[in-house]
């Protein structure tokens, strides 16, 4: 199999409020290509999720079991349950062609980043702090303690975007949608990504090498 046939990872976080799991759904409504990578979790089931569509509910000892056999691209704990993104399913789909996106959080992108060097890191931001803290208000489910703590570690968050490859500021859902089908399409043309494609294209066109 070609190098270039080989999907993207592409990797989105930002701190709470930025609009990450609408900018996901509205992607994956739009590009064929796009697989949504499901974490596996120990906490219990909430109403109305489904096994490997919402999640992959593990025991806590299935869990630590797949962190020995060093299962996950990331793993965490937290409150009490444990997070991670299952390998075998990221590589499975890379391999077959599909783009696979991770929605995490930026310590799991830290840690995917580590490993996956080739993946594409995009920090989503909101258009201002303003803007965040009127949608962590929004939710309505805060206190106000718990609101200036999340406003908090928001403002904090965002000195992590120098980590990534890309920042892609949330003013419409549908332009940040735009950006990001932008920076995959980019991607897919740099050349370290498909020199050997170009090399080894015998048969066909390179058009036909590359966009296929």
């Amino acid at each position: 199999m070609h190098n270039h046939k080989r999907g993207i990872l592409i990797v989105l976080s930002g701190p709470s409020g930025a609009g990450k799991g609408t900018i996901c759904k509205e992607l994956l409504k739009q590009c064929d290509n796009l697989y949504l990578s499901v974490s596996a979790t120990t906490r219990n089931p909430r109403e109305g999720e489904v096994e490997g569509v919402n999640y992959y509910f593990l025991t806590k000892d299935e869990f630590r079991e797949k962190v020995a056999q060093n299962d996950f691209l990331e793993h965490a704990e937290v409150y009490g349950n444990y997070y991670g993104t299952p390998k075998s399913k990221v590589e499975e789909m890379l391999d077959s062609g599909k783009d696979v996106i991770l929605e995490i959080d930026i310590q799991g992108a830290l840690k995917v980043k580590e490993k996956a060097t080739d993946g594409v890191f995009i920090f989503i931001l909101p258009p201002s702090m303003e803007e965040l803290k009127a949608r962590i208000i929004k939710r309505g489910s805060e206190t106000e303690e718990s609101l200036m703590t999340r406003f908090k570690s928001a403002y904090q968050e965002i000195n992590y975007v120098s980590k990534y490859n890309y920042a892609v500021v949330n003013d419409t859902v549908c332009e940040a949608v735009k950006k990001i089908e932008g920076i995959l399409l980019a991607e897919k043309c740099r050349v370290d990504r498909i020199k050997e494609s170009i090399l080894e294209s015998k048969e066909g066109t390179i058009h036909e090498q590359l966009y296929d």
